[in-house]
């Protein structure tokens, strides 16, 4: 099964270069930081990230898969596929993927289903490994369906996003 259904789709799933810079200049990135861009497609995000750091990527598309990249690094800034080869929402499986895999933390722009996943339990779990979600930057993007959120989870705890456990 194609990520993408037609080349027509994929071009409408890339995120758009002045959208990528202005998130870019939300994340608290230092000269010197490594980003990982997994899911690169056109290159927006990954072009646009900072001269001064040392970036990587991975494109399925250009036949480098996000599954062979295993380094350590400060960053990963992506808008990931809200669906890959099992149909299904994918966001929080990468989210606990790629935490252990970075120092300082990742950026993710995604359709509003983030914000529904993001359950008190994932938070607690998310919490256990030393991060928290600390940032939520709301655009619009006409081309896509509407509103999306550039998530920001990082060791750096904000106390205006908080949960409460339990149900009722």
């Amino acid at each position: 099964m194609s990520l993408y259904d037609t080349p027509e789709k994929y071009a409408l799933d890339q995120t758009p270069e002045e959208l990528a810079i202005k998130l870019i200049r939300e994340v608290p990135i230092v000269p010197g930081d490594s980003i990982y861009e997994p899911f690169k497609g056109e290159g927006s995000f990954y072009r646009n990230f900072p001269a001064d750091c040392i970036t990587h990527w991975s494109e399925i598309k250009e036949g480098i898969d996000y599954k062979s990249f295993e380094d350590m690094v400060d960053w990963i800034i992506t808008n990931p596929p809200y669906r890959m080869e099992e149909g299904k929402n994918c966001i929080v499986p990468l989210i606990f993927e790629f935490l252990p895999r970075v120092r300082k933390g990742i950026a993710f722009l995604c359709s509003d289903t983030i914000i529904s996943s993001l359950t008190p339990l994932r938070r607690e779990k998310i919490k256990a490994l030393g991060f928290h979600v600390s940032k939520i930057t709301i655009v619009n993007v006409k081309k896509w369906r509407g509103r999306y959120y550039f998530i920001q989870i990082t060791k750096e705890e904000n106390p205006s996003i908080n949960y409460i456990m339990g149900n009722y």
